[in-house]
């Protein structure tokens, strides 16, 4: 099958799967069509799906990923010893496992094509990221505290693992226990990963989205918080602090270079 072939396939499926979706008309721009799909899977509940369906989702998702270009870490040049910045798709990064900013559900984000990490993450891993959670949940029987971490396969992604964390939601001013949270999460990552025997790790950046967290802050909190561990540790752990915005970008810089040499990967 071609790529549009699949995706025309994985439409149909998916449209079929509600009684809700039998006016929807599968447009025929191919941005329209990649647009409609990934609302599609990110509504779709997880749900059981035929192992065709998981064939051509995983054939599709993982050209449509190498289209947009795989960074593998070993590529790329540290600031610091075990210490990496990179401004660019979390999804796209191959590595031992990337982080994902979760929400207390941790069933990824339901809101179609929302901008956020969490829709990012569970669209390109595919469906079966969303069942695994969903398992790992229902097996708990309550909601993700913050600060902790989970571990899940990465599916279609290039990496190996997805680490779930949720950060803390910060509404008015910035208090000491939201700081406390936020290193929770980079040290519970951390900790998950070695336990593992998982020796790279990517990081978004945590809370600093829909949950409002000082992006200055949180770059502070992340930095200190990973050198911290890797030196109590004496862990040889690679860590790539991930951003997709300038702004981000320029605050680890700064963090991680005091002398403001220009950062590799960038």
């Amino acid at each position: 099958m071609t790529q549009s072939e699949r995706r025309i396939y994985l439409l149909r499926e998916l449209l079929k799967e509600q009684p809700r979706y039998q006016e929807i008309q599968i447009p025929a721009d191919k941005e329209e069509q990649r647009h409609l799909l990934r609302s599609l899977f990110n509504v779709r509940m997880p749900d059981p799906v035929s192992d065709d369906f998981l064939k051509i989702q995983d054939e599709y998702l993982q050209e449509e990923t190498a289209r947009k270009g795989i960074t593998d870490i070993a590529d790329l040049t540290p600031i610091q010893d075990n210490l990496y910045l990179w401004q660019g798709d979390i999804t796209t990064i191959h590595c031992g496992a990337i982080v994902n900013a979760a929400n207390s559900q941790m069933l990824g984000c339901f809101w179609p094509c929302h901008g956020c990490i969490d829709n990012a993450i569970h669209t390109y891993a595919g469906v079966q990221l969303r069942a695994t959670c969903a398992a790992l949940m229902k097996k708990q029987g309550q909601e993700e505290e913050t600060g902790k971490a989970k571990i899940t396969p990465a599916f279609n992604l290039p990496c190996d693992y997805v680490l779930h964390t949720v950060g803390p939601i910060v509404s008015g001013s910035l208090q000491e226990k939201d700081r406390e949270l936020l290193a929770s999460c980079y040290r519970s990552c951390l900790e998950l990963a070695d336990s593992q025997g998982i020796r790279s790790i990517a990081f978004c950046c945590i809370s600093t989205g829909e949950f409002h967290f000082p992006h200055d802050a949180a770059a502070e909190i992340a930095v200190a918080t990973v050198k911290n561990y890797l030196r109590q540790k004496h862990s040889e752990m690679e860590v790539l602090f991930n951003v997709f915005k300038d702004e981000d970008y320029e605050l680890y810089r700064k963090l991680l270079e005091p002398n403001g040499t220009a950062a590799s990967g960038h």
